[in-house]
């Protein structure tokens, strides 16, 4: 699966003629118009229109025309190859790439390693593992993350005092 990246679980049905309702797994929902089709349960559907609604993306996938055939499809979640993902904008990253990271301070100690993020509304949450054990949480803004060196596997962070405390 390292060659997929996962956009988004289909929530619910949209509609009578088949539509599906997909919470996207990208600050971009928009991500959706950039791509020809998505990968559900290995099988490759062509995506033939997008809408939206509120923060979710309404896609109408060939092969699923009708409200019950979407509705067996409930939970899924919908992947795309990575060879054939829009390019990312610079000083973004998918997030599986980020996970497993070695989390070092401005002086180059070892703090952790980056465990999850957290995709919130307001901004990312990187959750690092520490050294010593415990985790904490780390705003995702250019004030904490400094450098993210993907070739090292090293992203370097600002701490306040007391943070990974928290």
């Amino acid at each position: 699966m390292d060659d997929m990246l996962r956009m988004g679980k289909i929530t619910s049905t949209a509609g009578l003629k088949g539509e599906v309702k997909v919470y996207p797994y990208t600050d971009y929902k928009e991500k959706f118009e950039e791509v020809d089709y998505v990968l559900l349960g290995g099988k490759e559907l062509p995506i033939q229109k997008v809408r939206y609604q509120k923060n979710m993306a309404v896609l109408k996938l060939a092969g699923i025309e009708s409200v019950e055939e979407a509705e067996r499809v409930r939970d899924e979640i919908l992947y795309i190859r990575r060879a054939d993902a829009p390019p990312l904008p610079e000083d973004t990253y998918y997030v599986k790439d980020l996970l497993g990271l070695a989390v070092k301070d401005e002086s180059g100690e070892r703090i952790g390693t980056l465990k999850d993020v957290i995709q919130n509304s307001a901004q990312d949450l990187y959750e690092i593992e520490k050294k010593e054990g415990g985790a904490f949480l780390l705003p995702a803004v250019e004030e904490f993350v400094l450098v993210i060196d993907m070739e090292k596997k090293v992203m370097t962070v600002r701490l306040l005092e007391g943070i990974a405390d928290l």
